[in-house]
């Protein structure tokens, strides 16, 4: 239930109308709202890579740099709009994608002062997860969540996981700088040989490192065999929270008009998370309406 006592008028109706357009994506305004920023965002991603290339940049560098700034209008009035329909405007600036969006947009203003920061503004990708509302994915959630719990469940099993690959890096690291420190073969500190038992033991071998006495080529043949086995661990250990994971009911994509929050069951009424109704043309503590 609510969680505050003093009732609050509904939203007016262009804010309304602003909110459902934005974060909604059951309307056909909205879909094609949602369509409209994937294609911008995508120009956008695209502008700042071609930009990178210094031939194109010499010849169309201008034009390019004038349809950037006109998608960071768009952007920024973008931003404000969310901003204004939200009844807690700060609580979305501060949600997951509200600082995606200002971090969207920031970069172009920066670069009026900093040269390179426009290289920032490959942050609009992110916003492209927005187009899983847009393909109807939204079921994909429920797999994403039982995912998320997996990992949660894993946390104490892969953090111990983690302390022992640590332990070994140091133990292996140090006794490598022990064998090979005066072999001339690079091991010149025992971080730097911490770096080589990490980059071993992933089975990454850059090989800008490598032993060159016989005690020190078998404790890094040792230390690679075990490599194998250690990769194996942390897939088991989800794998097997995996199995016991029961799925999640299926969620819809609103967002709570107070807090942000996304992933409700499709029937709720009140948020999960802050206890508000999930109906922002209702106020605060107004009861719905019978069979909503």
């Amino acid at each position: 239930m609510p969680r505050h006592e003093r009732p609050l008028e509904p939203l007016p109706e262009w804010r309304l109308r602003i909110y459902r357009t934005l974060f909604e994506s059951e309307t056909p305004r909205a879909k094609a709202f949602d369509l409209v920023l994937a294609i911008v965002i995508l120009l956008s991603v695209v502008i700042v890579a071609v930009e990178s290339v210094s031939a194109i940049e010499e010849k169309i560098g201008f034009y390019l740099r004038i349809l950037e700034w006109v998608l960071t209008v768009f952007f920024t009035v973008e931003y404000v709009l969310r901003l204004l329909s939200f009844r807690k405007p700060w609580k979305y600036a501060l949600s997951f994608f509200g600082l995606v969006d200002l971090l969207s947009i920031l970069p172009t203003y920066i670069g009026i002062f900093y040269t390179g920061a426009g290289s920032l503004l490959v942050i609009r990708t992110l916003r492209l997860v927005r187009m899983f509302r847009v393909l109807k994915l939204a079921n994909f959630m429920i797999e994403a969540q039982t995912l998320v719990n997996a990992l949660k469940a894993s946390r104490s099993k892969i953090t111990v996981f983690v302390t022992v690959v640590m332990i070994m890096v140091v133990i292996s690291g140090t006794l490598m700088y022990l064998i090979e420190s005066q072999a001339d073969s690079g091991f010149t500190s025992i971080p730097r040989a911490m770096y080589w038992a990490i980059v071993t033991m992933t089975t990454v071998g850059y090989g800008d490192i490598a032993p060159k006495t016989p005690l020190g080529q078998l404790l890094a043949a040792l230390l690679m065999v075990s490599g194998y086995a250690i990769i194996a661990v942390p897939t088991g250990i989800v794998s097997a929270e995996l199995v016991l994971a029961k799925p999640d009911t299926a969620v819809s994509t609103r967002h709570c008009p107070h807090c942000a929050t996304e992933g409700h069951d499709p029937e709720a009424v009140y948020c999960y998370r802050c206890g508000e109704d999930l109906d922002p043309s209702r106020g605060l503590n107004q009861p719905p309406e019978s069979g909503a």
